[in-house]
């Protein structure tokens, strides 16, 4: 990979991220025009994509995560408490794909653009279903939705589904409102992403850092 390249596919990647339009399909329909492949040449952009994700997100969210450690620390079962173990609940789906099923992920993000054009087409239809929906709006959100939205981010490890469009197309269809919906996915999205980047750095040190960084 070039520096050039590795320019627009982040360009790519700033673009689409916060948008329900699946930044991982977008940057694998990029590596296909550029006749890139996924794999151990590109661990070290794989890791720079992750970590800058989380630290904007981290900006744009700085208020919310202050006022989540605040209210944990103060170990009482209050506001922050419960949001925090409604995160930990909706990451129990993504672990359990990401320990065992990595590998066959990891295939899927190696196959041809016809999964990643069938997988942006389910994010569309997704939309446009939960867009249509009314059901009965709901204050809070409880730790089954919690975890049910968790399972729609572990589906959407697959190129061209939208995490977040996934994740709050979900929650809006059963019953929860859209502002808390958009805050908690990408809060909920913060631990997972940060545990794939220790595991690829992991894998970027055994493999060596100037093979992983693939010409860079």
């Amino acid at each position: 990979m070039t520096w050039f390249q590795a320019l627009i596919l982040g360009i790519i990647q700033g673009l689409t991220e916060y948008l329900p339009v699946s930044s991982s399909g977008h940057l694998a329909i990029g590596q296909y025009l550029f006749g890139l492949e996924n794999g151990e040449g590109n661990l070290a952009f794989t890791v720079a994509v992750h970590v800058a994700t989380v630290l904007s997100t981290c900006v744009i969210l700085w208020r919310e995560i202050v006022w989540l450690i605040v209210d944990f620390l103060k170990f009482k079962w209050n506001e922050g408490t419960r949001y925090i173990v409604n995160i930990v609940v909706s990451m129990i789906p993504v672990a359990v794909v990401g320990l065992f099923f990595k590998d066959e992920v990891e295939a899927v993000f190696g196959s041809s653009m016809l999964i990643v054009g069938i997988c942006l087409l389910v994010t569309a239809s997704l939309l446009a279903f939960s867009y249509w929906a009314k059901p009965r709006q709901r204050e809070t959100i409880s730790p089954l939705h919690a975890f049910i939205i968790g399972i729609a981010q572990a589906v959407a490890v697959l190129p061209g589904l939208s995490r977040s469009g996934s994740t709050i197309a979900t929650g809006l269809l059963l019953g929860n409102k859209k502002e808390q919906l958009a805050q908690f996915s990408f809060l909920m999205v913060i631990p997972p992403i940060l545990g794939e980047a220790l595991l690829d750095t992991k894998d970027m040190i055994e493999l060596g850092v100037e093979q992983a960084m693939g010409g860079i």
